[in-house]
C-alpha cells in the first residue's frame, strides 16, 4: 500500500507543473500524463542519454516525469477533447499549467468538468494566476525568480557592480510546483470529509514571492532593504563572510563562531591543539561568546584566524571536526559528490536505481529520489513513460474503446501509440 494508492491523477503539464505529477506518482497515485501525439516539448530538452537527442532519451524529462503513464491525444481536435473529458470523469485530480483561458476555450474548464465529476480537484498552475492585470503576461522559471524577489537576494557583495544571479536547476518551477502540490493535497483532504472537490488557482509569481523570507517584513517594519551577500544569506545588515577555502581547494560554510561560550572554547581548544589558535584564548573573545561585548574589529580578526586554520586542513577534516564540536559547518559539494555520500547512498536510500526495461530487463539508472521517507507507505517510483506508451491500454481498458476505434483514431492522427 502506498500513500496515494487508489488516486487517479490526470496531468496536462509542461515545465512549470510536471513536478507535481511526478511526486504524486512516486507516492503511489496513478498519474496519466496527456501529451500531444509527438510527445511533450519537454522531451526535447537536453542533456540526452548517450548525447543522442530524442523524445525518449531526455534526461531532463526523465528526472521530472517518473511514475507516470503517457496518453498521447490531439487536444486541438474535438475527438481528442472528448477522450480527455471521458478520462476526467473518472479522475480524482486534474493538474494543468496552460495559460489562463486555454482549457475553457476547448471545453475543459473546471465549471464544465465538475458537472460530470463533483469530486474532481483541479489545480491550475500558471505564471501570474487566473485574474489580475498580469494574467496574460509571458513568464518562465527565470521570470518567476526575478519578479518574485528571489534573484534580488542571490549574488555577491565582494564583486563590484555585481548583478543579481539566478539559482540553478529550475528553482522557480520547483517552488511553484511544491506549492501547487501542497494545495492539491489539502483539497483532497477536504474532499475526504465533504465529498466535494474544488478548483485551485496557483500562481508561480505568488509562490516565489512567498519564499523571500524576511525581506518583505524587513522593509515594511524596519524600512530597510535586504542586499546580496556572497555565499550566505541576504541581510539588511552585513554579516560575517562564511566561505572558507580548505587545503584541498574546496570550501567550507562557516558561521556561529560566537554562538555561546562553551562552543567557542571548544573551537579554540581544537585550534590550540594544532598550534594555530594565536590570540583567540584572550578573555575579550570569551566576553564576545558570552554576548557581553561586541567588537567588529575583534570579530573580523577572530574570523581571519579561523580562516587560516581551515586553509591548512582538508575540507573533510574541518567538516568532521567541526561537527564533533556541534558547529553547523558543511562542505560546499557539487551535486555529483553527493552520489558517494554513504549517508545518502546507504542509510537514507536517497538515490534509487530505477529499471529502464526499454534498454533491457536488467538495465537500471540512478535517480535522485525521496525528499521524505514514509515509514508505512513506501515509494512507488518507476521509469518515465515512452511517448504514447500507454495510449492503447488506457483507451481500451479505462475508456472501453474497441481495437478498431483505437486504430481509427491512430490513422486520423488523433492519437499516437508507442
Amino acid at each position: 500500500m502506498t500513500a496515494l494508492n487508489g488516486l487517479l491523477v490526470v496531468e496536462l503539464c509542461g515545465e512549470r507543473g510536471q513536478y507535481m505529477g511526478k511526486l504524486m506518482g512516486d507516492m503511489g497515485a496513478r498519474v496519466i500524463k496527456i501529451e500531444p501525439p509527438k510527445g511533450s516539448p519537454e522531451r526535447n530538452i537536453g542533456p540526452f542519454k548517450d548525447d543522442k537527442p530524442g523524445p525518449n532519451s531526455s534526461l531532463y524529462f526523465w528526472a521530472r516525469n517518473t511514475s507516470k503513464e503517457s496518453l498521447t491525444i490531439d487536444l486541438e481536435s474535438p475527438e481528442g477533447v472528448s477522450i480527455a473529458k471521458k478520462l476526467l470523469k473518472k479522475a480524482d485530480v486534474f493538474l494543468e499549467d496552460r495559460d489562463p483561458g486555454v482549457l475553457e476555450s476547448i471545453g475543459l474548464g473546471y465549471d464544465i468538468l465538475k458537472k460530470s465529476n463533483k469530486k474532481l480537484v483541479m489545480t491550475s498552475l500558471t505564471a501570474f494566476g487566473q485574474d489580475g492585470p498580469y494574467r496574460d503576461y509571458r513568464s518562465n522559471d527565470l521570470v518567476a525568480l526575478a519578479m518574485g524577489g528571489i534573484m534580488h537576494s542571490c549574488g555577491y557583495d565582494d564583486v563590484p557592480d555585481s548583478p543579481p544571479i539566478r539559482p540553478s536547476g529550475g528553482h522557480g518551477d520547483f517552488i511553484s510546483a511544491h506549492y501547487g502540490l501542497i494545495g492539491t493535497m489539502s483539497a483532497l483532504f477536504y474532499r475526504d470529509f465533504t465529498g466535494v472537490g474544488q478548483y485551485l488557482d496557483v500562481s508561480a509569481h505568488e509562490a516565489c514571492s512567498s519564499t523571500t523570507e524576511a525581506s518583505i517584513p524587513t522593509y515594511l517594519y524596519l524600512n530597510k532593504e535586504v542586499f546580496r551577500q556572497t555565499g550566505r544569506h541576504q541581510g539588511a545588515m552585513p554579516t560575517p563572510k562564511t566561505l572558507c577555502k580548505t587545503l584541498d581547494g574546496k570550501y567550507i560554510i562557516v558561521f556561529q563562531l560566537f554562538n555561546n561560550l562553551n562552543s567557542w572554547m571548544s573551537l579554540v581548544k581544537w585550534m590550540s591543539e594544532k598550534g594555530m589558535a594565536e590570540d583567540l584564548e584572550d578573555e575579550k573573545y570569551k566576553d564576545m561568546a558570552r554576548h557581553i561585548t561586541a567588537n567588529t574589529e575583534d570579530s573580523d580578526h577572530a574570523f581571519e584566524v579561523v580562516r587560516n586554520f581551515i586553509l591548512n586542513h582538508t575540507a573533510d577534516e574541518i567538516y568532521r571536526g567541526a561537527q564533533e564540536l556541534k558547529y553547523p559547518w558543511g562542505i560546499v559539494r557539487s551535486p555529483e559528490e553527493n552520489l558517494d555520500d554513504p549517508h545518502f547512498l546507504n542509510d537514507r536510500g536517497m538515490f534509487e536505481d530505477i529499471r529502464h526495461t526499454e534498454f533491457g530487463n536488467e538495465v537500471t539508472y540512478k535517480y535522485a529520489g525521496r525528499p521524505y521517507n514514509f515509514k508505512g507507505t513506501p515509494w512507488n517510483a518507476f521509469r518515465p513513460p515512452l511517448v504514447g506508451e500507454h495510449t492503447s491500454c488506457i483507451l481500451n481498458q479505462d475508456l472501453k474503446y474497441s481495437e478498431q476505434e483505437i486504430e481509427n483514431l491512430r490513422l486520423s492522427g488523433i492519437i499516437s501509440t508507442e
